[in-house]
């Protein structure tokens, strides 16, 4: 994920226990400040301030509110990521690719719609260029994961362009748009981000023979 990314951009791992411990204090109120506030409420001194510390040490270990933010981000991915292999694992092994690229969609609506933090981070709008190549970098990384997916149902997508990573930007818009609407993604647009993912790799499933 940190390809294209500042330094400034990413967190300073803490080596000490004690430090450890603050890192992780500072990630779980920077959530919650986030769950309350949105990004239009959330700064390093806003932190420091709710957590009673200085704020050199929040900088110490995160640079400026993007390291939160991204690493925020990196662990609901990773969720969202170790949840849809999880997924992926349980379908039969008759199940149709369309079964497949929909239950997928499903899981991913559901998963953003039960955690709003990670919701924000993913689908909301980049307010940098550093937070723009956040999102970019997500989408390419969960198309990895759905170009695996698409090879266990025997479909090669090409890499140039990245079919996969257009795939998932496609339903990724989807979601995104219901969530500027509506707060949440709604039954409505998960079922149009469906449809958009297999109208689009119907062409290089029937190449595949499937």
């Amino acid at each position: 994920m940190n390809q294209a990314l500042s330094d400034d951009a990413l967190p300073r791992q803490p080596l000490q226990q004690r430090a450890k411990d603050r890192f992780e204090r500072v990630l779980e109120e920077a959530e919650a400040v986030l769950l309350e506030a949105g990004l239009a409420g959330f700064s390093i001194p806003v932190l420091a301030q709710r957590l009673g510390y200085p704020r050199a040490t929040i900088y110490k270990f995160f640079p400026t509110p993007y390291a939160i933010l991204n690493e925020l981000l990196r662990r609901h991915l990773a969720q969202l990521e170790q949840g849809l292999a999880l997924k992926a694992a349980s379908f039969p092994a008759d199940q149709s690719w369309r079964e497949v690229a929909t239950a997928v969609v499903h899981f991913a609506a559901e998963f953003h719609n039960a955690n709003p933090v990670g919701r924000l981070l993913i689908l909301g709008g980049p307010v940098t260029d550093e937070s723009y190549r956040t999102q970019e970098i997500n989408i390419q990384h969960l198309g990895s994961l759905a170009r695996q997916l698409l090879a266990n149902q025997g479909i090669a997508v090409p890499q140039s362009p990245d079919v996969a990573v257009l795939a998932v930007d496609i339903a990724t818009t989807c979601f995104r748009q219901s969530v500027f609407l509506h707060g949440v993604i709604t039954p409505e647009y998960r079922e149009e981000a469906a449809y958009a993912m297999v109208a689009y790799l119907a062409r290089y499933a029937a190449a595949s023979g499937r």
